[in-house]
């Protein structure tokens, strides 16, 4: 029998114990981390090989400190993510509104579409897009200084990778509610995770202990920043423009009256992430008297 399998059934059943929600997988994330090795070839790692840092990174995660702290990586679509404290993990739910994105820039016939990421914590929806949508321009804004130096590392790390995502993004440290000014009645998209849980809310230890709360709590509903969200999408986005902005599950009608409540905004509609929960809602910019 492999060592380090049986190292990792163990694992597995101890993190069970401490109610970690992905005990297996995390188990043996853990074990191709410590070994250097990737998740499918865990069982070339010889018996004498072992390393017991498997063992204290168990712990850790045992401790529900979060899988990407210990990483140091978070994975997010098709990039690798430098993570830690200070800085928001990425969610795989937020892959989902990031995969609508792309798809409706690559329909658009702008060659060269300008894309607005608020709120970009380690980059991960901004990079995405640069990389998968190679024309597009992209401005991420961060008002964290702590987050905004793992965005610029991220960046920096894909800058001379093909086809150079990390070179089509540009970094603002600012507030989403005022930022780039410039770029007003410009954007093809504006797209966003922004805070969105209630003061007071229970939360699990790995989101209320590590995560930053500037990047977690959001007023005694969980939608400021959501409504900052979309004052700014409408100041910034040209007329037929779209915006995406992702919520907490049981937000859907609550965020979608947001943008009701807005002007011109069109289309206001919501989808659901990959277990079919309310997710993100996503509008398109109207058309004001005079315009074409």
């Amino acid at each position: 029998m492999n060592l380090l399998l049986d190292e990792i059934r163990r694992a597995t059943a101890r993190l069970a114990e401490a109610e970690v929600e992905s005990p297996r997988a995390d188990a043996e994330l853990i074990a191709a981390h410590v070994h250097g090795v990737r998740r499918g070839e865990l069982h070339t790692v010889p018996d004498d090989a072992f390393d017991v840092r498997f063992w204290q990174a168990v712990d850790r995660r045992a401790a529900r400190e979060p899988l990407q702290h210990i990483t140091g990586v978070a994975h997010f679509r098709h990039l690798e993510l430098s993570i830690g404290p200070g800085v928001f993990a990425p969610r795989p739910e937020t892959e989902v509104m990031t995969g609508w994105a792309i798809d409706r820039l690559r329909e658009t016939d702008v060659a060269e579409p300008v894309v607005v990421d608020l709120g970009t914590g380690s980059g991960a929806i901004a990079l995405s897009i640069a990389l998968e949508v190679p024309g597009a321009q992209v401005h991420a804004v961060e008002a964290d200084p702590l987050a905004l130096t793992y965005a610029e590392r991220n960046a920096a790390a894909y800058r001379d990778r093909e086809p150079g995502p990390g070179r089509r993004v540009r970094l603002a440290g600012a507030d989403l509610a005022t930022a780039l000014g410039d770029l007003d009645g410009t954007a093809d998209l504006v797209i966003s995770n922004p805070p969105y849980i209630p003061l007071g809310a229970a939360v699990p230890p790995e989101v209320g202990e590590y995560d930053p709360p500037s990047a977690l709590w959001s007023g005694a509903d969980g939608l400021d920043a959501i409504r900052a969200v979309q004052r700014a999408a409408r100041r910034l986005l040209r007329p037929g423009g779209r915006v995406a902005v992702e919520h907490g599950a049981p937000q859907g009608a609550a965020v979608r009256a947001v943008f009701a409540s807005g002007e011109d905004w069109l289309d206001i509609t919501q989808h659901h992430d990959l277990a079919g929960r309310d997710r993100f809602v996503t509008a398109v910019r109207g058309w004001q008297d005079g315009q074409p």
